[in-house]
């Protein structure tokens, strides 16, 4: 699969074929103990921009994605996305210590106290991700490639 995948010259069409084929292996993030710990991060950073694009950060931690925020913020960092962390990170100070909940239904319920207050700089944080100031494809595709041998 993953020879195949980086035979694609376009760097968003092949992370979006990657992606699809973890979620598959991974039946959309249900099971992610098939996924090497490489393969995660891949899914990790798509699964937020995916959220983020449709709905924001808000939507980011309403659904199951935002089970994985804090593992997120480490792939960001892994892929060397630093700017985006920058802004995911100013996202998460929102959060009480800082802590985000990987239990959905806990995580709901903190949103729902803290979202009044934080909708400002969630909004300007949306905002500032949609400039994409780093080019996230890329940045995946580059470290797929470092780590070839953890991909499927």
């Amino acid at each position: 699969m993953i020879e195949e995948i980086l035979k694609i010259e376009d760097p968003i069409q092949a992370i979006i074929e990657l992606d699809s084929k973890l979620n598959e292996i991974s039946d959309y993030g249900d099971n992610l103990d098939v996924l090497s710990d490489a393969e995660k991060v891949v899914l990790f950073v798509e699964n937020l921009e995916r959220e983020v694009n449709n709905g924001g950060f808000h939507q980011f931690f309403w659904n199951s994605s935002g089970d994985y925020a804090n593992e997120t913020l480490n792939a960001l960092k892994l892929i060397g996305a630093n700017k985006t962390a920058e802004i995911v990170s100013r996202v998460y100070a929102e959060w009480p210590d800082s802590k985000i909940p990987s239990d959905r239904t806990s995580r709901q319920n903190i949103l729902d106290k803290i979202e009044e207050k934080a909708e400002e700089t969630w909004n300007n944080c949306d905002t500032q991700f949609f400039e994409y100031e780093e080019d996230i494809s890329s940045l995946l595709l580059t470290y797929v490639k470092a780590n070839k041998n953890e991909f499927k």
